[in-house]
């Protein structure tokens, strides 16, 4: 074994009395500062502009759907916000259809607004209607314009069980109606 060329110094060499010292040296910190407490904050939060709060999007609870469901209620299944008109008040966009026991019903996706003062939503367009048999996969409002992918049939006499067509589409506000269109990254399968 090679000894060190540098003598082995007492401080490197932890004692008993080290740590008493520690000990005692740490409970005097906590002690003193349970005694010692910062006084109140004075500083006051200065006001900025104040800003109307957005007006909220309209819900789907109490509207009344245009849709004949029987026995059965509509079912709300997927839903997105969004300003479609430009005026400052955002819309929802609503895929609703039937809640049948059984089977795949057809989506319906309709147009939801809320005047000032209004407590429920109403219908104003229907863009998508179930006579048309499809199922919404994705809906979303990008930039102002509902944007929906959609499952559909070729022909009537493709099983209801089995779409065979994948589609999307797009409707914008436009001359105080929707104009639908395909979006620009649409891709078909």
């Amino acid at each position: 074994m090679q000894h060190s060329a540098v003598p082995e110094l007492a401080h490197t060499h932890t004692r008993p009395i080290h740590w008493l010292a520690t000990a005692t040296a740490v409970a005097g910190v906590v002690a003193l500062s349970s005694v010692v407490q910062p006084g109140s904050a004075t500083a006051a939060q200065t006001p900025g502009p104040r800003t109307a709060s957005a007006p909220a999007a309209p819900t789907t609870t109490g509207v009344d759907f245009p849709l004949e469901c029987g026995p059965v209620r509509a079912l709300v299944q997927r839903k997105a916000t969004g300003d479609l008109d430009g005026d400052g008040r955002p819309e929802t966009v609503a895929v609703v259809h039937c809640d049948a026991p059984m089977g795949t019903p057809p989506d319906a996706l309709y147009v939801l607004t809320r005047a000032a003062g209004e407590k429920t939503a109403r219908v104003v367009a229907t863009l998508i209607d179930p006579q048309e048999r499809r199922t919404v996969t994705r809906v979303s409002v990008v930039d102002g314009a509902v944007r929906a992918s959609f499952l559909g049939y070729s022909t009537a006499d493709v099983p209801s069980c089995c779409p065979d067509v994948k589609d999307t589409a797009q409707w914008r506000w436009k001359d105080d109606r929707f104009v639908r269109s395909t979006p620009a990254d649409a891709h078909s399968v």
